[in-house]
C-alpha cells in the first residue's frame, strides 16, 4: 500500500544522509518534499500540517545540529512522529468483566464488514475464546446467507432468526441465546448503507443501547482513501466508536487513511485485514507500520508470522537441515506451502529490511502461477529424486517436465537455482543478514 510514499521518503532521506552538516535550509527543503509525499498519499491536509510542524520544531533544535549524524537524527525524529501519528502503542481489545463480551461491527456496505466478522471470530478462536456471530443485517441481499457460509467455514455458530425480525431484537435475542449456551464472545454483524443516513445511525444507536457492547469497531476500507477518514469521523460522532478495523491493507491504495484516522478521530486502528481469505485479523502495531512506511522493514511481524505457521519442532528441524546442507527438494516444497500460508511473498519481503527495492524490480518476485509450477515439478519427481536431486539426469528431467506440464528448461532452471539456494541458505546465520542479501543472491526470486 505505501510503496509510492516509501519511495518518496527514502529519496528525501538519502539526500539528508548525504550532508555532513545540515542547515535550516536543508531541513526545510527536505520537509517540503515530505509534505508533498504525504499529501500525494492522501493524508488529511490538517494532519500533514500538524505533522510537519512537529517534525520541524524538533529538527531545527539542538538534538540535530549537535548530532554527529544529523541526517540520521532527522530520520529518527520523522519515525518517532510517525509512530505518534499512528497511535504510539498498539490498542488492546476490551473484554467484558462478565461474559459474554459483545463486539459490534459497523460500517458502510462494501467495506468488508461481514467478512471481517468471520475473520474476527477466527482471531478470537485462535485466542481460545468461544465466539458466536449474530446476523443483524436484514437489508443487504444474501448478507445472512454469507455470514452463515462463513460461520460454517470457520466452525463458529451463527445466530440468524431471519429477516422478519427487527435488527435490534435480533441482537437482543442473540445475546440472550449466547448467555444460555455459555458463549463468551458475541460479534454483531450490523447493517450498512451505501452512504451514512439518519435511519442507519438511529438503528445502530438502538442496538448499542440494548446490547451495551464492550467494543464498537468501525470497519473501514483502506482503498477509499480520504473518504475512510470522513466516514470514521461521522460514525465516531454518532456512536463513539472504540476503534477501527482497516481492511484491504494489501491493496493499491495510497495509505492516507491509515495515517489520518487516529489523528482525526482520536480512536485507534486496532486490527487490519489483508485480502479476501479467512485469515485471522492482524493486530495493528504503530511502530512496526511506521518502520515499514520508512522502508525499514518489520522483522518482528515476520517472525510472528513464521512462529504462527511453523511449530517449534519444525523450525528446529529446518534449521538443522539448513546448517547441515541436508535440505532437500521435499523440504523446499514443504517450505513453499508453509510460506504461502503466511501471505504473499511480496508482503513478506517488504518486512525484511533492505528487501523493499528488490520487490519493486521487474520480475523480482515469482507469481502464484510460478509457485504452483515449482510445486508441480517437485511433485512429479520420485521420492528418491526429491531426496537426492543429483541423480536427476536428462531422461528423468524430460519425464518430470512432461508430468508437470513444464518445459525441460524449467526443470533445469529449478535444479540449478535449488543448488544455489542451498549454498546461500547455509550462509544465513541471523535475520540481520537479510538486509545484505541482493537479488543476485536470491536465486528463487530471479528470472
Amino acid at each position: 500500500m505505501f510503496e509510492n510514499l516509501t519511495d518518496r521518503l527514502q529519496s528525501v532521506f538519502k539526500t539528508l544522509r548525504g550532508h555532513a552538516k545540515l542547515t535550516e535550509g536543508n531541513i526545510a527543503e527536505a520537509l517540503r518534499e515530505v509534505r508533498l509525499a504525504l499529501l500525494e498519499a492522501d493524508v488529511n491536509f490538517k494532519v500533514v500540517k500538524r505533522f510537519i510542524n512537529q517534525v520541524q520544531e524538533r529538527a531545527v533544535g539542538k538534538e540535530v545540529f549537535k548530532s554527529l549524524t544529523p541526517g540520521q537524527q532527522v530520520i529518527k525524529i520523522v519515525h518517532e512522529e510517525l509512530v505518534d501519528l499512528l497511535g504510539r502503542e498498539k490498542a488492546a481489545m476490551v473484554r467484558a468483566p462478565m461474559p459474554p463480551t459483545v463486539v459490534m461491527l459497523v460500517g458502510l456496505q462494501g467495506s468488508g464488514k461481514t467478512t471481517s466478522c468471520a475473520k474476527l471470530a477466527k482471531t478470537f478462536k485462535k485466542e481460545g475464546r468461544q465466539p458466536m456471530l449474530v446476523a443483524a443485517d436484514i437489508y443487504r441481499p444474501a448478507a445472512i446467507d454469507q455470514l452463515k457460509t462463513l460461520g460454517t467455514q470457520i466452525d463458529v455458530p451463527v445466530y440468524a432468526p431471519g429477516t422478519d425480525i427487527n435488527p435490534v431484537e435480533i441482537c437482543e435475542s442473540g445475546l440472550a441465546a449466547a448467555k444460555r449456551e455459555g458463549i463468551d464472545t458475541v460479534i454483531l454483524d450490523t447493517a450498512g448503507r451505501l452512504h451514512i443516513d439518519r435511519a442507519l445511525m438511529d438503528e445502530l444507536r438502538n442496538i448499542k443501547s440494548k446490547t451495551n457492547p464492550s467494543e464498537i469497531l468501525l470497519v473501514a476500507d483502506a482503498m477509499t482513501g480520504q473518504d475512510a477518514v470522513n466516514i470514521a469521523q461521522s460514525f465516531n460522532n454518532d456512536l463513539d466508536i472504540s476503534g477501527v478495523i482497516l481492511t484491504k491493507l494489501d491493496g493499491d491504495a495510497r495509505g492516507g487513511a491509515a495515517l489520518s484516522i487516529k489523528s482525526v478521530t482520536g480512536k485507534p486502528i486496532k486490527l487490519v485485514g489483508m485480502g479476501e481469505k479467512l485469515d485471522p485479523l492482524e493486530v495493528f502495531h504503530p511502530d512496526r507500520m511506521a518502520s515499514r512506511i520508512l522502508g525499514m522493514g518489520d522483522v518482528l511481524s515476520l517472525i510472528e508470522k513464521a512462529e504462527s505457521t511453523l511449530s517449534e519442532e519444525q523450525r528446529k528441524s529446518m534449521e538443522k537441515k539448513l546448517l547441515e546442507s541436508s535440505f532437500t527438494l521435499e523440504d523446499f516444497k514443504d517450505q513453499l506451502v508453509q510460506l504461502r500460508k503466511m501471505g504473499s511473498f511480496e508482503q513478506l519481503l517488504q518486512m525484511i529490511p533492505g528487501m523493499g527495492k528488490m520487490v519493486q524490480m521487474q520480475g523480482a518476485v515469482p507469481t502464484e502461477k510460478e509457485f504452483k509450477q515449482i510445486e508441480a515439478m517437485i511433485s512429479s519427481m520420485t521420492p528418491e529424486e526429491r531426496r537426492n536431486h543429483k541423480i536427476i539426469n536428462t531422461s528423468r528431467r524430460r519425464r518430470i517436465a512432461g508430468g508437470s506440464g513444464s518445459d525441460i528448461a524449467d526443470v533445469n532452471r529449478l535444479l540449478k537455482q535449488f543448488d544455489q539456494a542451498r549454498k546461500m541458505m547455509k550462509n544465513i546465520k541471523t535475520s540481520r543478514m537479510f538486509g545484505k542479501i541482493t537479488q543476485k543472491q536470491m536465486p528463487f526470486f530471479r528470472r
